[in-house]
């Protein structure tokens, strides 16, 4: 599967390397095994609901919902949503962003899985985690394709308690 992934060095700046999962996505076999590497996840965790969170992590969590035939919901940035939210700010290298689900994203109890292409500082998953919680659900753990464990979003997650799973890791390095 990293063998799929293209990296992309200095963009979009200089000193950044950029784990392009577009390709995995271009080809069939390794979606297909991306996408069954997750049900598995997402049955152990017998999770009720998958979050997808905006914009890769759209594509995988429609495919885990369809196979794991469980509700799929978006995280997305704010601003984007039609319906009443709730709103959790992060911060970023250059300043603050935020996310919002709808504020029916989940019913009390529900186990939830949250899927994004990678993980690098953690503050988007983060983020997502705080939104389920607020709504009262159960955020199992967090799922990914990419871990980018130097840039300690990965320690962060689990501090928060949350389980992770990622289907490979990159150092910078590489």
């Amino acid at each position: 599967m990293k063998s799929r992934i293209r990296t992309v060095r200095d963009w979009p700046k200089p000193g950044i390397n950029f784990r392009d999962v577009t390709t995995l996505f271009q080809d069939p076999a390794a979606f297909r095994m991306m996408i069954d590497a997750l049900v598995l996840e997402g049955q152990r965790q017998q999770i009720d609901l998958i979050a997808a969170v905006d914009a890769r992590g759209f594509i995988m969590g429609g495919a885990l919902a369809y196979q794991l035939h469980k509700p799929c919901v978006l995280v997305r940035k704010k601003g984007k949503l039609p319906h009443r939210t709730v709103s959790e700010d992060y911060a970023l290298e250059y300043g603050t962003a935020a996310v919002e689900v709808h504020t029916d994203a989940c019913r009390p109890g529900d186990r939830v899985l949250i899927v994004d292409d990678l993980i690098a500082t953690g503050g988007t998953l983060l983020a997502a985690a705080s939104l389920f919680r607020r709504l009262k659900g159960e955020v199992v753990g967090v799922a990914a394709i990419v871990d980018l464990p130097e840039l300690g979003g990965s320690r962060k997650l689990r501090a928060a308690g949350l389980q992770v799973h990622a289907l490979c890791e990159f150092n910078e390095t590489e």
